[in-house]
């Protein structure tokens, strides 16, 4: 058995020697068995990525073989995560809701009536009431971008929403 002159690959050198002598077999491997939709080429990346990362655990007559496994996992961990794709995209969501048609019927005419209601409102009354509410804006950064005292804001937010109960009781 002859004596190996280097222990480990790290040397860059000897790692560009390996990766000139096996990426194109490599490749050629991994096409040839899973063809070209689960890219080749970047599992080729991969497996002398992990080879650098290991390169002082390996001695240069083990890359080859260490090259092709570790491949040939990364493809078959690839097609496994392809199986999970496919398996959750057959799944249809769901496309009713637990709610009564009543209910359904009620929450669409309530929705319809506080938009009414919204519109009824002055325009100064609204801008207000929906940066509070929907929003979420405090009454002093509501005072502070439309240049009027807190009080002002309160006020205006208040009206709302005592116009906005008479308007709704009413439909």
């Amino acid at each position: 058995m002859a004596k190996q002159l280097h222990d480990n690959i790290c040397e860059e050198s000897i790692f560009s020697s390996i990766f000139n002598k096996y990426s194109k077999d490599l490749h050629n491997f991994l096409y040839y068995k899973y063809g070209d939709l689960l890219n080749p080429k970047d599992k080729v990346q991969e497996a002398f990525i992990k080879l650098w990362e290991h390169c002082s655990n390996i001695s240069p007559d083990k890359a080859k073989s260490f090259l092709f496994t570790t491949a040939n996992n990364f493809m078959l961990n690839e097609v496994a995560h392809q199986k999970v794709v496919l398996k959750h995209q057959q799944i249809k969501p769901k496309s009713y809701t637990n709610e009564s048609p009543e209910f359904l019927m009620q929450e669409d005419e309530y929705m319809q009536k506080l938009q009414k209601a919204l519109s009824n409102l002055t325009e100064a009354q609204r801008v207000a009431f929906l940066m509070n509410r929907v929003e979420g804006k405090r009454f002093k950064e509501i005072a502070e971008l439309l240049n009027i005292s807190t009080k002002a804001v309160e006020k205006r937010i208040y009206g709302a929403l005592e116009k906005l109960k008479q308007d709704i009781k009413e439909l």
